[in-house]
């Protein structure tokens, strides 16, 4: 996205895509807080730095399209309008969560905004986005699907049975492949002999593209573009978004095959701080701006832990529910 592409943007539009960037930082940054403290057990992992990713493209579709995330999917639930307290009680284990406290972190899921997991399997979601959007179309849903994964599931053969399935029978899926350059820990040119994953998908004759997924405009503008035209009917699209996380793979990394120089550079990249320098930039930030935004954020994300702690453990006569027993012969 050029200076001269982002001129037409409004002031509101881009308060809007700032506020959700920051709503998503204050969140995972607070849920590390808690797991220091032992609120939040099992494991936990954060995409601070990818922000751009999730707000970019969650501001181009509908209510209606269909989401499909990956275990680094807090960002996704909150900004598809999962409400963060269902979230943090789910983050905490709590029955009230969006998952009555059985997924965790790893398993966020709502049905009633049409997000759809959650899949601590890398690339387990990929063909399962598909199938839905099967769905859609043998009912003649003008809906799309979206699924979200990291360029580690490139390695998996089920990304390429997804990807020839959905061009095959021209699939209404937009795939978004957030690229941090690193498949847990270990880097991309260590793990694919073609780092540009969105060429992997253009084999399978599907419109993609590469975006730099630190511009949360750009994300916007070109998952919106590609969007539209899989609404149309045109088939499957993938969309390769370079971003990068600021903070380890998981809270139990220890980060050791990458440098904190690498690490830095890499934050001055910070989407959050791009767009807000930008904005000044352009006259369109106010000074107060910022601070109100953080303070509502804080104010939502207290308010969510709140409800978390108050919240109460799945009663045990409820713990067979939802559990299918073997069939009897």
């Amino acid at each position: 996205m050029t200076e001269a592409d982002k001129l037409h943007l409004n002031r509101e539009s881009l308060l809007d895509l700032l506020t959700q960037m920051i709503r998503v930082r204050r969140f995972e940054e607070k849920c590390a807080e808690l797991y220091q403290a032992e609120k939040i057990r099992g494991f936990l992992h954060l995409a601070v730095g990818e922000e751009a990713v999730c707000t970019g493209v969650m501001a181009a579709l509908a209510p209606e399209d269909a989401i499909v995330g990956t275990y680094r999917e807090h960002g996704h639930a909150l900004l598809r309008g999962v409400p963060a307290k269902d979230i943090m009680a789910e983050m905490f284990g709590k029955f009230e969560g969006c998952s009555k406290g059985r997924g965790g972190s790893m398993h966020l899921f709502c049905a009633e905004h049409r997000f759809f997991g959650g899949y601590a399997i890398v690339g387990g979601g990929l063909p399962l986005a598909a199938g839905m959007a099967l769905a859609d179309k043998m009912q003649g849903k003008p809906h799309v699907t979206v699924c979200f994964f990291g360029e580690g599931a490139a390695a998996e053969g089920v990304f390429h049975e997804t990807m020839n399935m959905a061009a095959l029978w021209k699939l209404p899926v937009l795939f978004i492949c957030e690229n941090n350059l690193y498949a847990m820990g270990t880097r991309l040119d260590l793990s694919e002999s073609e780092t540009d994953i969105h060429e992997k998908a253009q084999s399978y004759n599907m419109r993609s593209e590469k975006v730099d997924g630190m511009d949360v405009v750009a994300v916007e503008a070109a998952a919106a573009r590609l969007a539209a035209m899989v609404r149309k009917g045109d088939g499957p699209a993938f969309l390769e978004c370079r971003t990068y996380r600021f903070r380890a793979h998981s809270m139990f990394d220890p980060q050791l095959y990458r440098s904190k120089e690498e690490v830095e550079e890499w934050k001055e990249r910070d989407p959050i701080k791009r767009l807000t320098d930008w904005m000044a930039s352009a006259n369109l930030l106010h000074d107060d701006d910022v601070s109100k935004i953080e303070a509502e954020a804080d104010k939502e994300i207290a308010d969510a832990v709140a409800f978390a702690e108050a919240g109460q453990w799945e009663p045990v006569e409820h713990m067979t529910a939802d559990v299918y027993a073997g069939a009897t012969s």
